[in-house]
C-alpha cells in the first residue's frame, strides 16, 4: 500500500497561482500513475490530471488544461500540480491518488488516496 501525504494549499486571488505537492510514502516501487482529483462542496469528486512514470504521459481535463501543470520528482516520490491562472471555480478540496485499477480518470478506480488539500480562490 501507498501513502499519500498533500500539502501546498491555500487562499489565492483570481489570476493568482498555487503549487501542490503529493509525497508517496510506503511501497513506493509499486506506484506507476499519480493524479489529482478535487471536488467542490456538494459535488462529486472530479479527475484533475494524472501522470504516468512510463515515458511520463501526462493527462488533464479539459477545464484545467493550458493552466494546470502536472510532474513528478522520482527521487522524492513527489508529484507536484503547478496550477496557474486560477479561478474561482477552481475552488476545492484536492486530493491526489494513486495506481489506478482502470480509467485514470474515474475516482473509483483509485484505493490509495491522500487527506487532501483545500484550496480557495477569492474573486
Amino acid at each position: 500500500q501507498v501513502q499519500l501525504v498533500e500539502s501546498g494549499g491555500g487562499l489565492v486571488q483570481a489570476g493568482g497561482s498555487l503549487r501542490l505537492s503529493c509525497a508517496a510514502s510506503g511501497r513506493t516501487i509499486s506506484v506507476y500513475a499519480m493524479a489529482w482529483f478535487r471536488q467542490a462542496p456538494g459535488k462529486e469528486r472530479e479527475f484533475v490530471a494524472a501522470i504516468y512514470w512510463s515515458g511520463g504521459r501526462t493527462y488533464y481535463a479539459d477545464s484545467v488544461r493550458d493552466r494546470f501543470t502536472i510532474s513528478r520528482d522520482n527521487a522524492k516520490n513527489t508529484v507536484y500540480l503547478q496550477m496557474n491562472s486560477l479561478k474561482p471555480e477552481d475552488t476545492a478540496v484536492y486530493y491526489c491518488a494513486a495506481n489506478p485499477t482502470r480509467a485514470f480518470n474515474y475516482a473509483t478506480s483509485y484505493n490509495d488516496w491522500g487527506q487532501g488539500t483545500q484550496v480557495t480562490v477569492s474573486s
